[in-house]
């Protein structure tokens, strides 16, 4: 991928060109034939609930226009019912085959996008194997639209989503992302966009207030930042004014998480789309990241050293800023067990969704 250096380089033509529907049938025939499993689990159930809405409906349907045509002596007005019916579920066919039809049409633009700009373009993973808080939660996770780069390093665009169970009831969250593999794993810090947010953070994991570490400038108007206790100076390390700058003119509107060997970008919205705009937004963020990821590598955890005798600690901090001289023993690359994930506590936002709904139900019992 060398596109996303400047938010300008990319070639969007193929997100709105007209397509050619023979190279759309051969690209989905494509995608079919490497397919190894069957088909999945959502089609099988479609399938069945298709055939068994058929086999219950139709006897009824018959029975209904013989019953109307004995009570009212009339065929023709036992038939109107029927091909009311029959348009309706005609019009039902064509709706699932254009969407059908229009998610063909997606996939193979993707493709042409991703191709057309360096990238490989991947349909579907099940349960992605990504260290992001996104990436664990629920079930059914799935990710689609892919879009990969390689170079300068690894980047991943995507569309999530996961199913959370509650009670009778389920609920789907949908998330855009943008992975990038780092050099060296690093602590966990979220920075927390507050131009997203809607009643409290809309990210799915919330963090004890001890994490949180205020930085200088506009940037704490913008994120709220969490860091391992103990790695403030780390965090510090990281996030430069220089850096700071670039999160805040490129990506205020995206929650950000360092994991392990991962940056993660989040969005409440598609990041894989055929909207030139967003790409063009996501390519300008990233691109704008990228250049300023190579000083992360550098980055050490001196509380290794203990783990490796003979290495000796950097003096006067937890980070070293330059690369050390020849015969100069550092940590190795990693990072401590206690910065390795933040720490974790209960989200307030539903219990006072739950309060506020107890709340209504007794005032209405009361009136």
């Amino acid at each position: 991928m060398t596109s996303p250096q400047a938010s300008a380089s990319f070639d969007a033509r193929p997100l709105t060109d007209p397509v050619d529907p023979a190279a759309v049938r051969a690209f989905t025939s494509a995608l079919r034939s490497r397919r190894t499993s069957g088909p999945t689990a959502s089609t099988i159930i479609a399938i069945v609930a298709i055939a068994l809405a058929g086999i219950v409906l139709l006897p009824i349907l018959v029975s209904a226009v013989f019953a109307l045509a004995a009570t009212s002596g009339s065929p023709t007005a036992a038939a109107i019912p029927l091909a009311l019916l029959v348009l309706v579920a005609a019009g039902v066919g064509a709706l699932i085959w254009m969407g059908v039809r229009n998610g063909r049409i997606r996939r193979y633009r993707l493709h042409r996008f991703a191709e057309a700009n360096g990238m490989t373009y991947e349909p579907r993973i099940d349960d992605p194997p990504l260290p992001g808080m996104i990436f664990h939660l629920g079930r059914s996770r799935l990710a689609t639209d892919l879009v990969r780069g390689t170079t300068p390093r690894f980047v991943e665009f995507g569309n999530y989503q996961y199913t959370v169970q509650s009670g009778k009831n389920s609920t789907t969250y949908r998330w855009g992302y943008v992975a990038v593999k780092l050099d060296v794993p690093l602590p966990n810090i979220v920075l927390d966009a507050k131009g997203n947010n809607g009643f409290g953070s809309n990210l799915p994991a919330s963090f004890q207030r001890a994490q949180r570490l205020s930085l200088e400038g506009d940037f704490d108007q913008l994120f709220t930042l969490y860091c391992p206790e103990g790695y403030e100076q780390d965090a510090l390390y990281l996030f430069t004014p220089d850096i700071m700058a670039r999160f805040i003119d490129n990506a205020a509107q995206l929650d950000v998480e360092i994991v392990d060997d991962w940056l993660f970008l989040y969005t409440p919205r598609r990041a894989s789309t055929l909207d030139p705009a967003t790409w063009a937004w996501l390519f300008g963020a990233v691109g704008a990241l990228l250049t300023k990821l190579d000083q992360w590598a550098r980055w050490r955890d001196d509380r290794l050293a203990a783990a490796h005798p003979g290495i000796a600690a950097p003096a006067g901090g937890h980070a070293l800023p330059f690369a050390p001289p020849a015969g100069m023993l550092t940590p190795p690359p990693g990072v401590a067990p206690q910065g390795r994930r933040l720490k974790r506590t209960g989200t307030w936002v539903p219990i006072l969704v739950m309060i506020g709904v107890a709340v209504v139900w007794m005032l209405s019992r009361w009136n």
